[in-house]
């Protein structure tokens, strides 16, 4: 599916926690409802099989429970998306990905392999650390094949990775420096890449075994002698599409958070939107918010002239980019993992449904056994029951009068991410008061503060549904302003 991914090392955020966040959106014309559950040890498959591409594949006897973001709709999957297992490990998948000839004649997708539908099932229940889940993921790779590019992100409360699949069974992950963040749109990402370490000490670097025989087989590295390997030119297209869905999404994050450290507009620029070299990882200026982390994957482009909503940007170039939120999101998910937390209510999901213009961002503890009804039911029904499917009305409304409604819609997204902190932060305060600091008494506490928290949301939810109502109903074409009276 078409996404954009953002990771952050511990020494680049607010709190130092690690931090892995992604937008899922559908793909072309289609809209997926999501929504987040808790998958419990009992109800994991020991024997799974694909409903895409039919591969069986028998997994261990011993999963952990672990969240996931389920497709409201099961009939192509679980497309499980992101989530946290017991164990404090984290994962998001998949950005897709682009490759070139090259690479996808040397090593053709696998129609019958793994794809995005499957790799959190079969790898998220049974890692203990993110390096773990980068060499499982890796050898579920080389097994059994893929037939479709990805990137993957890993996180515990040390380590950030990142993988990046290479044709059918080939791939490379990098370990995101702590003191950087990293952006990754859907092409292939990752830039300057040390063989040697990957095929060595893999500190900081992995690699299937076999990856600098397929380089020299197939002809694809295209750096001058002497000169670093660069992956993504080895591994990665080089089409002119990019320059309007992909690299302008990279470059618009990097310039909000590095705004001074490079020229990003005009024409002495360093990096444009078309810029085919914007790093992959860089050191932020100041350290990274869960808010900033919102803001960015938020994006139309705003303060530039490919805003879509600038009343002020010229014509030529509103709509021109792909924007970064963009009506087809699904939902956007950010595991913030804090060191400075007892482990037992150390990691909060944050999550937000819908196009992420118009959604709040909301706080929720991944350590309990079952999530409030409000997020966890998004069928094919639209009902303002669930948290997705009222998102996606107000979006729909909202956007087609966005300067009346903008106010309303920052109102709503400051209050629900205020309250949201306040109700974490009193409920951490709890625990830590606690004599006996069970994880059965972590799991009820955070549990009732996961239901607070949506009943909140949904009182705002409401309130923000009744406001942008009230702005389109004014709005109709068949409107008339004198009463009856």
């Amino acid at each position: 599916m078409p996404c954009t991914t953002l990771l952050v090392g511990k020494k680049a955020t607010f709190d130092g926690s690690t931090m892995i966040a992604r937008n899922e959106d559908s793909g072309g014309l289609s809209f997926n409802s999501k929504k987040h559950i808790v998958v419990q040890p009992a109800d994991q498959p020991r024997h799974y099989e694909s409903v895409i591409s039919k591969v069986k594949i028998d997994l261990p006897d011993d999963p952990m429970r672990y969240t996931a973001m389920p497709n409201g709709d099961p009939s192509e999957g679980n497309w499980y998306a992101a989530g946290v297992n017991t164990a404090g490990v984290s994962m998001t998948a998949t950005e897709t990905l682009t490759s070139n000839e090259r690479v996808l004649s040397g090593d053709p997708m696998v129609k019958e392999g793994i794809g995005e539908e499957d790799i959190v099932t079969i790898t998220l229940p049974y890692i203990r650390s993110a390096r773990e889940g980068v060499k499982r993921l890796g050898m579920l790779l080389e097994t059994y094949g893929t037939y479709e590019m990805n990137g993957i992100a890993f996180s515990d409360i040390d380590e950030v990775w990142w993988l990046e699949t290479i044709g059918g069974h080939h791939w490379i992950a990098r370990r995101v420096p702590d003191d950087c963040y990293a952006v990754a749109p859907n092409y292939f990402n990752l830039d300057e890449f040390d063989l040697d370490d990957a095929l060595g000490e893999q500190k900081e670097h992995m690699a299937s075994a076999d990856i600098r025989e397929f380089i020299a087989e197939n002809h694809l590295d295209l750096s001058f002698e002497g000169m670093p390997f660069d992956a993504r030119t080895a591994f990665g297209s080089h089409s002119d599409a990019d320059h309007v869905y992909n690299t302008p999404r990279a470059w618009y994050i990097e310039r909000y958070f590095n705004k001074n450290t490079y020229f990003w507009d005009g024409p002495d620029a360093d990096f444009t939107p078309f810029s085919d070299n914007i790093p992959f990882c860089m050191a932020p200026e100041r350290k990274i918010t869960v808010e900033d982390v919102k803001y960015v994957l938020s994006s139309h482009y705003q303060g530039t002239m490919y805003d879509p909503y600038a009343s002020s940007s010229e014509p030529l170039h509103k709509g021109e980019l792909r924007p970064i939120g963009v009506n087809r999101n699904n939902f956007l998910s950010l595991t913030q993992i804090r060191p400075d937390r007892h482990e037992a209510i150390r990691i909060l999901e944050w999550v937000a449904f819908g196009s992420n213009v118009f959604n709040a961002f909301v706080p929720l503890y991944a350590n309990v056994d079952k999530a409030p009804f409000y997020f966890a039911t998004a069928d094919s029904q639209v009902t303002t029951d669930s948290f997705y499917w009222t998102n996606r009305i107000i979006a729909a409304m909202a956007d087609a009068s966005y300067a009346k409604c903008k106010a309303h819609l920052e109102r709503y997204q400051l209050a629900v991410q205020s309250e949201g902190w306040r109700i974490i932060k009193e409920t951490d305060k709890k625990f830590e008061s606690l004599k006996r600091k069970t994880n059965a008494a972590a799991i009820k506490l955070q549990e009732e503060a996961n239901e607070q928290i949506a009943a909140m949301v949904r009182e705002k939810t409401d309130d923000l549904l009744d406001k942008v109502l009230r702005e389109r109903s004014l709005e109709m074409k068949n409107h008339y302003s004198r009463a009856d009276a």
